[in-house]
């Protein structure tokens, strides 16, 4: 849908809802996440009115996911939920967002401004007259918060937030009270594009931070490069293939990292999460004598229980507000000005490129291959040979997130998890957000692998992605349970264990037709094999959803490893 803007419309006031809305479609949202309730109904009046298109989904959590997957594949997204019972409902899901850096704007419909400073007892309140205690939930996971109490600072408010939600890559959040809505407000504005440019650094310490690295990287004998989700979330991906290309350094990614990097490079060696990592990657960059780190995030998961090996004394660390090397900080210095500067002034470097390690197959691992059951070991691998340049891959927390380590993608593949917040379900709903992002770019193919454990608590979004006609690539594992779980504590826990549904019935279900759904069932390599080399399947043009059974205590090695260091640092606590 387009969005005409006439001259003539902005020279006469226009409501607070519209200005709203019509500023998130110049920002690039096209598709509008949430679930109606009274104190927002008025404000979806305007969604289709600035060009927008409703999703409308089956819960706010489903929806804040739905958001983020959204987000991470268009560059940004907004959700729209009620007053207390709706905006709580979305705030684990945005939570998530926000410890992942992911740019999201979450409007807030809210009783009256009269009602709240009346203190009246109304529904989806605690009954005590705070209007602002949800509001005080939120601000501890949003860069900035608008409150549109006022019709003269709202455009600037409104603006300030978009603003801040892009350059933080983090979400926002704005209250709009239900008398607000059609509040006027000064419709020239909306001719002058929100300001997006990032703050420049200041010129002589950019210098100087220039030359210190640029001093290291020409005395090292081995250098790497690291790259991490950080490069991804603020965009500083094109700098970085420049560095890659140009230097010629072997390349890693971070687990939540993946997809950063164009693995089809002939410097690319795979993921580094320290003792999760494959054996070749481990040695080759533990034994380096500089790592450059690009946006990198060191947490739990993504480091395989803080088992990195890689001291800070050799380290140069690039952020999106500072710049570490070695132990001396520079606050204040951005990355991107620095990297520019970085590959501008490199040179050539006292280094001899090599080959990046290869993946080894221990004889353990090609024992577990054979035959016909299907392990994590044979699985992941095989998919990286099925994929194709371009698709966007979604992993759920668990064993997807670990398998996926040993996926070499194709070029321009797009990878979607949740490494760090980790909230089991996150991949279903981010699934629909990813697929209608990408329907809206162009039909790029979209995967997801969630087990069956987390599948069963958002599986309404499947319903969502059959009423847009979306056409995701759904595998379900299988496996009896929650098995991350099983590794972390409780093997053979009843808590761990699941009923089992009959999972891909749950398409007709939500009412899938079906001349544009299919669903199969795979229980053996075989299978597979037939259905990652059917041409129709592989073609996905319309929604897929696959059964994949796997054994219930089979694992990726990285989750295991993983799951081990975790034990060992908790035995330590």
């Amino acid at each position: 849908m387009s969005l005409d803007i006439r001259s003539s419309e902005l020279k006469s006031p226009i409501d607070v809802a519209e200005y709203l809305f019509r500023r998130l479609h110049e920002v690039g949202v096209r598709g509008v996440h949430g679930v109606p309730g009274d104190y927002n109904l008025v404000a979806l009046d305007y969604v289709e009115k600035a060009g927008l298109n409703w999703v409308g989904n089956c819960n706010e959590l489903n929806a804040g996911y739905a958001a983020d997957g959204y987000a991470r594949v268009k560059g940004i997204a907004a959700i729209v939920t009620t007053f207390g019972v709706g905006e709580l409902s979305a705030i684990n899901a945005l939570a998530g967002a926000y410890s992942e850096y992911v740019p999201v704007v979450h409007i807030v419909g809210t009783p009256s401004t009269l009602s709240q400073k009346s203190g009246m007892l109304l529904h989806h309140t605690l009954g005590n007259g705070n209007f602002e205690v949800f509001a005080d939930m939120s601000r501890n996971v949003s860069c900035a918060t608008a409150k549109l109490n006022d019709p003269h600072d709202a455009a600037t408010l409104i603006d300030h937030a978009i603003r801040e939600c892009l350059a933080q890559s983090r979400p926002v959040y704005i209250t709009l009270p239900t008398d607000m809505v059609e509040k006027k407000i000064e419709g020239e504005r909306l001719k002058t594009p929100i300001d997006l440019k990032h703050p420049t650094n200041d010129p002589q310490k950019e210098d100087y931070v220039v030359d210190v690295i640029l001093k290291s990287l020409h005395a090292a004998k081995n250098p790497i490069i690291l790259v991490d989700a950080c490069a991804q979330r603020h965009k500083v991906l094109a700098e970085v293939h420049e560095l890659i290309e140009k230097s010629q350094l072997p390349t890693f990614v971070s687990p939540m990292g993946k997809g950063a990097v164009n693995e089809t490079l002939p410097t690319y060696g795979g993921v580094y999460a320290g003792d999760g990592s494959n054996r070749g990657v481990r040695e080759r960059v533990e034994a380096s004598d500089l790592v450059l780190t690009i946006g990198s995030v060191k947490s739990d998961f993504n480091t395989a229980g803080f088992t990195y090996r890689v001291s800070q004394l050799s380290t140069i660390d690039f952020h999106s507000t500072y710049i570490r090397v070695r132990y001396s900080e520079y606050p204040g210095v951005r990355m991107h000005g620095v990297l520019r500067k970085v590959i501008d002034r490199m040179g050539k470097l006292n280094v001899e490129p090599g080959p990046a390690p290869t993946n080894e197959i221990s004889k353990e691992d090609g024992e577990m291959a054979q035959g016909q059951v299907i392990t994590h070991d044979w699985l992941w691998p095989r998919v990286g040979q099925w994929m194709q340049p371009e698709d966007i891959v979604i992993t759920e927390t668990g064993t997807a997130n670990f398998g996926i380590w040993e996926t070499k993608f194709p070029k321009d593949v797009l990878a979607l998890s949740q490494v760090l917040w980790g909230s089991i379900g996150y991949s279903v709903g981010a699934c629909q957000g990813a697929a209608l992002a990408a329907k809206e770019t162009g039909n790029r193919r979209t995967i997801l692998f969630v087990g069956d454990g987390s599948f069963e608590l958002t599986a309404q979004e499947v319903s969502t992605m059959i009423r847009h006609d979306l056409k995701p690539i759904i595998f379900v594992i299988v496996n009896e349970g929650y098995t991350i779980e099983r590794y972390i504590h409780g093997m053979d826990a009843s808590y761990n264990d699941i009923q089992t549904w009959k999972y891909k019935d749950l398409v007709s279900v939500f009412g899938a037709d079906p001349e544009k759904s299919k669903t199969y069932t795979v229980k053996t390599k075989q299978e597979a094999e037939d259905l990652f080399r059917d041409s129709n399947f592989a073609a996905a043009k319309h929604l897929q959803f696959v059964e994949l059974y796997m054994p219930k205590k089979d694992a990726p090695k990285a989750l295991k490893l993983t799951a081990e260091a975790n034990a060992e640092l908790n035995a330590k606590e």
